[in-house]
């Protein structure tokens, strides 16, 4: 008499544990391994998007900008010179020059902005500050390199000029101008964070930067207490090793790489050090 009830029971048991569904299996972590390379991607297109596709032009202004700036000096200097330092033209010899300081420039201003630039995204879990720093930082790379790249090789087309170029030399100054940039961006980053008025005071501190970095003159040619002083200045090392490698019979001596390598690395390391320890202070003022 009781067995039919205990099958039933038994039968309700079955049919109950039949309807709840199986546990899960946790998902792996492959599926998170490039996470942050995707979180920095959309980073960079957001770059993209907000500082050049939505203005007239887009990319042309960012090879515009350049291309003015060296028309000008040449055009200005050739007024009262009759050949530049180097060569016999005078878009040439500003190029090499010009070029590698706007990268430096345009890396080292955007990747000081970039906790800032990408605040309210670094709120979400799966950005972080490595991530916006990373991605300002190849943007503005890749994109000065680019407009670089158009550039001289216009000027070398337009001015019928068969320089011989050493490219290990133009690779080498390119990575050490980028080494630099991050280095100092990352230190302004948490700077800026920290004491907003360092934001001024480095825009004042550096304002003759343009003038003492080698664009306009050869430091070879510069009096020795001003080599003395001017030697310090690592942009002085990289545009002299960028014109050493399109003037071959201009052996800047005075370049020292591993001291470049050597500064950029420490202010890179006691940015990231400070970014570590305040990022989240900086994130909530």
């Amino acid at each position: 008499m009781q067995s039919r009830p205990a099958a039933a029971a038994s039968d309700g048991l079955s049919e109950t544990s039949a309807q709840v569904p199986a546990a899960q299996v946790p998902a792996s972590g492959a599926n998170r391994s490039f996470a942050s390379l995707r979180t920095i991607v959309a980073l960079m297109l957001r770059e993209m998007a907000t500082r050049y596709a939505r203005t007239p032009g887009g990319y042309i202004w960012a090879i515009m900008e350049p291309l003015a700036a060296i028309i000008v000096l040449s055009f200005g200097f050739s007024l009262v010179m009759r050949t530049p330092a180097l060569g016999t033209t005078f878009l040439l010899f500003y190029a090499t020059g010009y070029v590698p300081f706007e990268l430096y420039n345009k890396v080292s201003n955007t990747v000081a902005r970039a906790i800032a630039f990408s605040g309210p995204l670094l709120r979400f879990p799966s950005v972080t500050w490595v991530d916006a720093v990373l991605a300002r930082f190849l943007v503005n790379s890749l994109t000065s390199i680019l407009v670089g790249v158009i550039l001289v090789s216009g000027i070398l087309m337009v001015t019928d000029n068969r320089a011989v170029i050493d490219m290990p030399a133009v690779i080498t100054a390119l990575s050490m101008t980028m080494i630099l940039g991050l280095g100092i961006g990352v230190l302004n980053c948490a700077l800026i964070g920290l004491f907003p008025i360092w934001e001024v005071v480095w825009s004042i501190v550096t304002r003759p930067l343009f003038l003492a970095s080698g664009i306009f003159f050869l430091y070879d040619t510069m009096p020795e207490f001003a080599r003395d002083i001017l030697w310090y200045n690592p942009l002085i090392h990289i545009i002299g090793l960028s014109r050493s490698a399109f003037y071959p019979t201009y052996a800047a001596n005075y370049v020292n790489i591993p001291y470049v390598v050597f500064v950029s690395l420490v202010l890179l390391a006691l940015g990231l050090l400070l970014l570590g320890r305040y990022h989240r202070d900086i994130m909530n003022r």
